[in-house]
């Protein structure tokens, strides 16, 4: 869907943004807040949860008790230590979305410095990331919501600014970084840092919210790398790389 408007400049870095985009937890924040909610006979309606992704934990909840209508009855507070409990869980069930192994694979081969920028904190990255360790081994530095250098959450460029300074040799121009978003306010955070965005929203958001997003892919499965002047796939490099990750390894890290 879309292809990308006029790169400033060559592409040399990149950095993910991880729940929605690399892995799929997204479905047990929701999960958690639809237990809670029913308590109060409500539900938890999209609108609601598109504006809530990729908000720091507590602007979220802020967000979540008041417009729901509960924030006399559960505060801010309650709401995340509740959340919490039942988080933990449900967070290491966290699986890898699809195309994100050969994608990955193929920039870390190609030598592309990759990184995460995320607005989870530190506790629940260890949670969702715990058997995928390996993938995530590949990423020149992770910075999370909880970073001292992060003091706004998006939609300010704080997370990624501060990717972008700690790859070696950075800062690096943002006019040379491609980030990869899910979330309308991780996308314009990206923008505000002055980078190139691909975004891969969730297929029920309205197409309003994609925002000012450089493009729009139904799945990473579907990214050109040659498209951003990135080192293309290879022949072998198949869309169902995911089922054979070490195969891949085997074949284009090593050969």
């Amino acid at each position: 869907m879309g292809n990308p408007s006029g790169c400033r400049k060559t592409i040399t870095h990149v950095v993910f943004d991880m729940d929605g985009l690399l892995l799929d937890t997204e479905k047990f924040y929701t999960q958690v807040k639809e237990i809670i909610l029913a308590r109060y006979n409500k539900t938890f309606d999209w609108p609601l949860k598109a504006k809530m992704l990729g908000m720091k934990a507590f602007e979220a909840a802020k967000l979540f008790v008041e417009e729901t209508g509960i924030s006399d009855s559960l505060s801010p507070e309650q709401f995340l230590v509740e959340r919490e409990d039942k988080l933990k869980s449900l967070l290491p069930k966290s699986e890898l979305l699809p195309g994100v192994s050969r994608l990955l694979w193929h920039l870390h081969a190609k030598g592309v410095p990759i990184a995460v920028a995320s607005s989870s904190p530190r506790r629940h990255f260890e949670l969702k990331t715990q058997r995928h360790s390996e993938m995530f081994s590949l990423m020149h530095h992770i910075v999370l919501g909880d970073d001292p250098e992060v003091k706004h959450g998006k939609p300010s460029p704080d997370v990624f600014l501060a990717a972008a300074k700690r790859f070696e040799g950075g800062p690096v121009d943002p006019s040379n970084i491609l980030v990869f978003e899910d979330a309308p306010s991780g996308v314009l955070a990206a923008k505000n840092a002055g980078m190139s965005v691909v975004m891969v929203p969730d297929p029920r958001m309205d197409k309003s919210l994609h925002g000012p997003a450089d493009q729009v892919l139904n799945s990473l499965l579907d990214f050109n790398p040659s498209e951003w002047g990135l080192p293309p796939f290879e022949d072998n490099e198949v869309k169902c790389f995911d089922v054979f990750p070490k195969s891949y390894m085997k074949i284009n890290v090593k050969g």
